[in-house]
């Protein structure tokens, strides 16, 4: 068993045996994620002929964790995540009353997981309710701990809410009613940069032509509008190079952006829910600040079939944790009924950023080729004609099948 060392540039060097943390979650998160690492370690023998392979160690969070140590997110996590450097993780219940404000939240500003990075992309077969998913392909990088999620406020007729209203109106002369909340917004120049300047670079390495600055700075001028400018001068200080605003696209390349140039673009929030649906071709990386990235996220992956079939990972620098993006659908649980595809897709992620981009393909091939056999869960089967409906389970078995035996180690069907 080895340890992934993380190098003094974020980067992994990662062994042939890396002990990998995972938190199973709560209510269908043990299901889903008994099905997840079972297609893994399939596509990891596949794709490596026993060469290497995945040591898989629990570790406590939520409901299971309060159970047996009586606290939600215990010290011990913390610490065997860092030492393990990366970590898959299924859905997690914010406990009701008590405990920590949001479990997700906490893990991502102790780990400092600045980055939410959600890759929307169609697997063809998957129902949709538009015409052309397949033109979908945008990763959203989202700032992960500021914004409103900060968590700074406080309720409506608290000493806390009356001394701050109290503050604005005698320094500022804003008017604020006696009965209102107080929450505060924060963007900084700190976080804009580190965001922005990893989402430039996962364009670079993977040959996306575009990050697009998505902001609402038309009303919010000195919050999301410094994201868009300091988004810009990212570009501009880091990678004159490397980059080129849109809006001079025509004056330095008047023949066409060549390959390796990532043009910077910026959209208002809003109007941005409108290209994504008319013109999802021309946008390929956003950056956004927290909460644009938690709608526009939810909104691509409904595009692509919901949030059943998009991950999610939140990456900070060298650490990070890759995860379902939907809830733990209490209801569910111990049915064997949820699809399981948002955390194998998530699984999928947590295998490229290793390097283990080989399995990784056969996953993507697998599940892809699962769903056009119609071979799918209840929230599928019921959008798909003549599909055969199968368990949480059933559908993992179905997918390592196609592994073994319609792939060949690169991916390719045979």
């Amino acid at each position: 068993m080895g340890k992934i060392r993380l190098k003094a540039d974020f980067t992994l060097d990662v062994p042939d045996d890396p002990e990998i943390a995972f938190i199973k979650g709560d209510g269908i998160g043990p299901e889903i994620m008994e099905v997840t690492l079972e297609v893994l370690n399939a596509a990891i023998d596949k794709a490596y002929k026993g060469k290497r392979k995945i040591i898989w160690k629990e570790v406590l969070a939520g409901e299971k964790a309060y159970k047996e140590t009586g606290n939600y997110l215990p010290d011990e996590t913390f610490d065997i995540i860092r030492e393990c450097v990366v970590a898959l993780k299924g859905p997690l219940t914010t406990p009701v009353g008590g405990g920590f404000r949001s479990l997700n939240v906490t893990l991502r500003q102790v780990l400092d997981l600045y980055a939410c990075v959600r890759p929307i992309k169609w697997i063809p077969g998957t129902p949709s309710p538009i015409k052309y998913p397949e033109k979908v392909n945008m990763v959203i990088f989202r700032e992960n701990t500021e914004d409103v999620y900060a968590g700074i406020e406080y309720p409506a007729s608290s000493a806390e809410a009356k001394k701050l209203i109290e503050f604005i109106k005698e320094n500022f002369g804003e008017k604020i009613r006696e009965d209102s909340g107080i929450g505060i917004k924060l963007i900084s120049k700190f976080n804009t940069y580190r965001l922005v300047r990893k989402a430039i670079k996962y364009a670079l390495e993977n040959e996306y032509p575009s990050v697009t600055l998505v902001h609402k700075g038309n009303i919010m001028k000195y919050t999301e509008g410094a994201f868009r400018n300091w988004g810009y001068e990212v570009a501009e200080k880091e990678f004159p190079e490397k980059t080129v605003r849109e809006d001079e696209v025509f004056e330095k390349y008047p023949f066409g952006v060549p390959k390796g140039i990532v043009i910077i673009k910026d959209r208002i929030a809003d109007a941005m829910f409108q290209w994504v649906l008319l013109r999802p071709e021309e946008y390929s990386i956003l950056a956004t600040p927290n909460l644009n990235g938690d709608y526009l996220s939810d909104a691509l992956a409904a595009q692509v079939g919901g949030l059943g079939m998009a991950p999610g990972a939140n990456i900070g620098d060298g650490y990070a944790i890759f995860e379902a993006i939907h809830g733990s659908a209490p209801k569910y649980a111990g049915l064997n009924k949820v699809n399981p595809s948002s955390l194998i897709l998530s699984g999928k992620m947590l295998l490229e950023y290793i390097g283990w981009k080989e399995a990784a393909e056969l996953i993507w091939k697998a599940l892809s080729k699962t769903i056009q056999q119609k071979i799918v869960t209840y929230d599928l089967a019921r959008q798909l004609e003549n599909a055969k409906e199968v368990t949480s389970s059933e559908f993992g078995e179905a997918i390592i099948k196609n592994i073994y035996q319609e792939c060949s180690p690169k991916g390719e069907f045979l």
